[in-house]
């Protein structure tokens, strides 16, 4: 039995992100296991804190272990991490450069770390017993917690069937009736309708065939949009479970959840897990532990769901595999897919990455026989693909036309309201207007705590997208004290009412972060909009992906060079991936489809390439110009950002760094120093923000090597700055 543990401490601290040895006492040593978390003394006080075992030791190298701090105590009964686990936080912390604790934190629900229990009531349940010694009135309520026996409480019943207190008390007295604690479950246990399984055409076939022969772990399922990958999904997951195994569907927006729940509930019953941020955490508690102990075989859910601790995983499928959303942003700044590779390793398990707008490094990597390339070409029941019109925006404003809709989206719009079919349109910018500013002097409304311009809403507020500060707008400019204050540019607020305007009768409904923050309410504009309960559609980019509605015969987009013109170079690949992901939503029931794309530069490549749906001809474009800048897939990215409140003190900093920076890779003659320069947007949150960006071959052991240095050349000179380190990053705004 070990005699010592290897605690990582629930702490922030950079400083204590190593393993701290602890004595296990006698009574925990048959009991103590990896994974398990435990209270321990730390510190000069001795304060009780939380802690989780990643090492158990025989014996230790040192003679003298008499000033040994000992566990104190087990908090829960069985491990909470397992071993796969384990290896995965390890695995983390080396490729992501992340604490210990960020780490394991992502893999167990918050409620569980803030002392989360199972919920529990104290129901009402019928004891067998003759009922002739009973009164009329008394057998009827007895008939009533017969039939409903455990399922409600004595204030519920009371509530729902009127059975009065007094009744129950009386029953429960004479030994008919007895009151036992339940467990609540916490799960959407809704049945929905049923989703026959359809009989696959022969490309479906075949890519099914591939998948399941192959010896490959990953595969790359490029599929166009509405060439039935959600069908060969359903097709493995059956496969899966027949073998006694677990399988996990991602999906890139929780605005994705409620069409996939629908339909693999339809096909697989109820009993499915869903697991995402929009849940609470008694309802992330209750699924975890489902998972955990085996009672699902199927889930569903975002990024985060890919922690849960499966027992026996044998299928992963990444939906909408080129998303960005499935990089966290926050530490530990992870890639889902390469964590789904790793535990593929782990458990044995394939990957399946759909998409028909890969990411460029997931395609190259499958050009390479890095992974397998299964490909679909036309859509599902032969159906196809949209007429694609690329419309001149400078024409429109030649003939004196102002509007944000061109002549032809216009008259589409009302020739499919007139026909009962649906609309999208889609502009990936919320609120009324982009900004507002003084036409006299040219004052733009900023945000006070960020270095961006605030967007302005039609309820007459000024809002940052970024910290979230909102302030009425001002009839004076408060530069020049001038009137003549107006707000330039369109968000789906302002589409929102011009269709109004323009289109009265028009039943509509806006899909965007504004009208969704609410718990639920994606699922309610999804099924508004699937019931053909609305006319028109207008959204973000949630609605660009996935969604599959039959009587969606017309989308717009408003404004193509929004996403093309962003300072990042991943800009082109990003408005192809939008663009052709929203035109996929069009025309995939019986009736055909068009998409309007509004532009003022149509000579760009990216916008021809969409037009003829050509991923390849992108492809060979846009490869030599990443080559060419040494950018992924030929390299390698690693992130330093570096922000303070304190703008003098950050420069200094930045620079100091980049120059140790710049002696400690000189001899590495594969990387490239980029910086330190100011970040794109200098200020969020009131942190100014500066970044230094190194390029290359930045492999692991180069990254920590980085990673220790910037540490330690920080912890002792800058209380007031923060450093991130992102490989990879998904932007470099």
């Amino acid at each position: 039995m070990a005699e010592y543990a290897g605690i990582i401490i629930n702490n922030d601290s950079v400083q204590v992100d190593k393993p701290f040895t602890y004595k296990i006492k006698e009574e925990f040593k048959s009991n103590i296991s990896l994974g398990h978390r435990v209270k321990v003394p730390f510190g000069k006080g001795n304060r009780q804190v939380e802690g989780f075992v990643i090492e158990l030791y025989d014996s230790l190298n040192k003679s003298n272990d008499f000033r040994m701090k000992s566990i104190s105590s087990l908090i829960d009964n069985e491990p909470i991490l397992t071993d796969n686990d384990l290896k995965l936080i390890l695995f983390m912390r080396k490729r992501y450069l992340c604490k210990y604790i960020d780490a394991i934190r992502v893999m167990i629900p918050p409620g569980i770390m803030r002392g989360g229990r199972e919920k529990t009531k104290s129901s009402v349940f019928f004891v067998l017993k003759d009922k002739g010694l009973l009164r009329e009135n008394y057998s009827k309520a007895l008939d009533i917690i017969e039939k409903n026996s455990g399922l409600y409480t004595k204030t519920e019943l009371n509530k729902f069937y009127n059975i009065s207190m007094y009744t129950i008390n009386k029953l429960q007295e004479k030994g008919f009736v007895e009151i036992k604690d339940v467990q609540v479950q916490r799960v959407d246990n809704r049945v929905f309708e049923n989703y026959e399984k359809r009989i696959l055409n022969e490309e479906q076939t075949l890519a099914l065939n591939k998948i399941v022969n192959s010896q490959y772990r990953v595969f790359l399922l490029k599929g166009v949009t509405g060439s039935g990958k959600t069908e060969i999904y359903m097709n493995l997951v059956e496969k899966t479970i027949k073998n006694n195994k677990s399988a996990l569907i991602l999906v890139p927006e929780i605005a994705l959840t409620p069409q996939m729940i629908e339909r693999f509930k339809g096909r697989f019953g109820p009993d499915v897990a869903v697991f995402h941020s929009r849940l609470s955490d008694g309802e992330r508690f209750d699924e975890w532990f489902r998972v955990k102990e085996g009672r699902v075989k199927l889930v569903i859910g975002a990024r985060s769901a890919i922690f849960l601790p499966f027992k026996d995983l044998g299928l992963i499928v990444i939906d909408e595999e080129h998303e960005a959303t499935y990089k966290s942003e926050m530490s530990p700044r992870y890639n889902t897919k390469e964590i789904a590779e790793y535990k593929s390793i782990l458990n044995s398990c394939k990957v399946i990455l759909g998409s028909a707008t890969p990411s460029v490094e997931s395609y190259y990597r499958a050009l390479n026989e890095e992974i397998e390339l299964v490909e679909i070409k036309k859509r599902a029941n032969a159906k196809a693909m949209p007429d694609m019109h690329i419309v001149d925006m400078r024409e429109e404003l030649r003939v004196q036309n102002k509007s944000m809709f061109s002549r032809l989206l216009y008259s589409k719009i009302d020739d499919r309201l007139k026909k009962g079919e649906q609309i999208i349109l889609f502009l990936n910018r919320r609120g009324f207007s982009s900004f507002v500013s003084c036409r006299k002097c040219g004052f733009v409304f900023k945000c006070k705590h960020c270095d961006v311009a605030m967007t302005y809403h039609n309820n007459g507020f000024l809002t940052c997208h970024y910290c979230g500060v909102s302030e009425k707008i001002r009839k004076t400019c408060p530069s020049c004290g001038s009137i003549y204050v107006k707000h330039f540019g369109t968000g789906t607020e302002k589409v929102e009412n011009e269709i109004k305007r323009l289109f009265s009768n028009a039943r509509v409904l806006r899909m965007d972060v504004d009208t969704t923050r609410s718990k639920n309410s994606f699922e309610k504009i999804y099924n508004d909009f699937k019931n053909k309960q609305a006319d028109i559609l207008i959204g973000t980019q949630m609605i660009s992906k996935g969604l599959d509605f039959e009587n969606v015969s017309l989308v717009g987009v408003i404004a193509a060079d929004m996403s093309i013109n962003m300072p990042d170079y991943k800009a082109s690949e990003r408005s192809f991936q939008l663009i052709t992901q929203v035109s996929g939503r069009a025309g995939r029931g019986e009736i055909g489809g068009d998409v309007i794309i509004q532009t003022y530069n149509p000579e760009n490549y990216t916008l021809n390439y969409i037009k003829n749906n050509d991923y390849e001809g992108f492809l060979r474009e846009e490869l030599p110009l990443r080559k060419a800048m040494n950018y992924p897939p030929f390299s390698k990215l690693l992130l330093i950002g570096i922000s303070s409140k304190f703008e003098n003190e950050l420069i200094d900093f930045a620079k100091k760094l980049g120059s140790e920076l710049s002696s400690l890779l000189e001899d590495y003659g594969n990387l490239e120093i980029l910086g330190p320069c100011p970040c794109a947007i200098q200020k969020i949150k009131e942190m100014y923000r500066w970044q230094i960006l190194i390029k290359g071959e930045v492999n692991e052991i180069i990254a920590n090597i980085i990673k220790e240095r910037v540490y330690d050349f920080s912890k002792d000179v800058y209380n007031n700055i923060r450093i991130i380190l992102d490989v990879n990053p998904n932007s470099l705004i």
